[in-house]
């Protein structure tokens, strides 16, 4: 730990509060950072003025972009308008598409559901979402969320939220349409995994979430 240095101490300390960051990793990051050009030293701080300056949410997903208007997912042509995958960070969408499978549109929630940090319902973005779903041609909902506490509360109150919002009975506006689709990703062991190192809650989410062959 740096002591006795004012500077560094502070900055230390405001690097400690990165998500990942301890105080020996925040030290490590302070000495580079005092070492480095001070070239370096200006690009990092026009960097951190422009991304706060010039980056903020689109108005319809909630993702983070630089445009004036949507942001590069919602302006995508070849992306289909009728599921909405709903994930917790903007970070969980670039995850989630390179993966190549889903081509439809997001929404961020920017939280999940913490009673006990006193996160409810109207501090995340769920309400635009129903507003979403009421008035879009929308399909299916994805909830993309993760497989802890706080993603099961949000997953089970969104799909409850969904089901009795008064305009999501049928989505469409046309005569025909069909019940609303809610699904979750599925959970249970990945991809090379061995039975014998996989814990009995994933296990047991796999065993429920089994398909035939």
């Amino acid at each position: 730990m740096i002591q006795n240095v004012p500077s560094l101490e502070k900055l230390v300390a405001e690097l400690a509060k990165l998500p990942g960051v301890g105080p020996k990793t925040a030290g490590r990051l302070a000495y580079y950072i005092l070492r480095s050009p001070a070239a370096y030293n200006d690009n990092l701080r026009a960097a951190l003025e422009r991304v706060k300056t010039s980056v903020h949410e689109c108005p319809r997903c909630f993702s983070f972009t630089e445009n004036e208007s949507l942001c590069h997912y919602c302006l995508d042509p070849s992306r289909t308008n009728d599921s909405i995958c709903v994930v917790e960070d903007p970070a969980d969408i670039a995850r989630i598409d390179t993966s190549g499978v889903f081509r439809g549109r997001y929404h961020v929630l920017h939280g999940t559901l913490s009673p006990l940090d006193g996160v409810g319902p109207k501090d995340i973005r769920l309400e635009p979402l129903l507003q979403r779903v009421a008035h879009e041609d929308i399909c299916e909902v994805i909830l993309a969320l993760d497989a802890d506490l706080e993603g099961d509360t949000t997953a089970l109150y969104i799909a409850k939220q969904l089901r009795e919002h008064p305009q999501n009975g049928s989505f469409g506006q046309h005569e025909g349409s069909q019940k609303l689709r809610i699904s979750r990703l599925a959970h249970g062991i990945p991809i090379g995994g061995d039975i014998d190192y996989i814990d009995f809650r994933t296990l047991g989410r796999a065993l429920e979430n089994r398909v035939d062959l």
